[in-house]
């Protein structure tokens, strides 16, 4: 379970980062800076904060709506595109997605004093302010956790909106994800202008 015991140890704010989106074959990926104010925050509102990834879809839905009401978790979610990920590659894309979400937060870092924890083993180039990693982040600190539901659900909602305009895919329930209904729907539909032309199967499609 996520806990302060990582943030406590940084003598400045300290803002999680996760992303979003890494895997699919559709969408952007997406990436969140969360920070909270450990000194208010209270139980009954951490033990919705979790991993991402273990939440069922309600639960995650619960946690990102009470974060933003509760009025002690400041936040920032932003994009890399579709058309970045293709011609950067999805590492590259996810560095500046979080990148851009540590730059849209309303009150910028301290560059001398505030520190980025960041979910993963690498340190996305030029951010605003020093950094360190947490493997396994999104699951052992509550800033991370936060960042990784309102990545999650923001993109999730992205993904079912573009799914009114694109049916056919199940985006509103894969999320861009190679599922095999997905997978079937391009063999059928084709591609369409939010498919990441880079990856398989796209990338060994002929006169692609």
């Amino acid at each position: 379970m996520p806990s302060f015991r990582y943030e406590m140890k940084i003598e400045g704010t300290v803002a999680g980062i996760d992303e979003a989106g890494r895997g699919p074959l559709a969408g952007p990926v997406m990436a969140a800076a969360a920070l909270i104010d450990r000194t208010a925050a209270k139980r009954k509102l951490l033990k919705l904060i979790n991993d991402s990834k273990k939440l069922e879809l309600e639960d995650r839905e619960t946690a990102y709506e009470a974060m933003i009401a509760s009025g002690l978790v400041r936040y920032a979610v932003a994009e890399a595109t579709v058309e970045e990920i293709d011609r950067f590659n999805i590492l590259q894309a996810t560095f500046l997605a979080m990148r851009r979400a540590l730059g849209a937060l309303a009150q910028q870092p301290d560059v001398r004093l505030d520190v980025a924890l960041i979910d993963g083993n690498q340190i996305p180039p030029r951010l605003c302010c020093k950094a360190e990693t947490l493997v396994g982040g999104d699951g052992r600190s509550y800033s991370i956790a936060a960042a990784s539901i309102f990545a999650k659900v923001t993109r999730d909602r992205y993904m079912a909106k573009l799914a009114e305009t694109y049916p056919g895919y199940g985006w509103e329930t894969n999320r861009g994800y190679g599922s095999d209904e997905h997978r079937a729907a391009i063999e059928r539909l084709g591609p369409t202008p939010h498919h990441r032309m880079s990856f398989s199967p796209f990338n060994r499609l002929p006169g692609l």
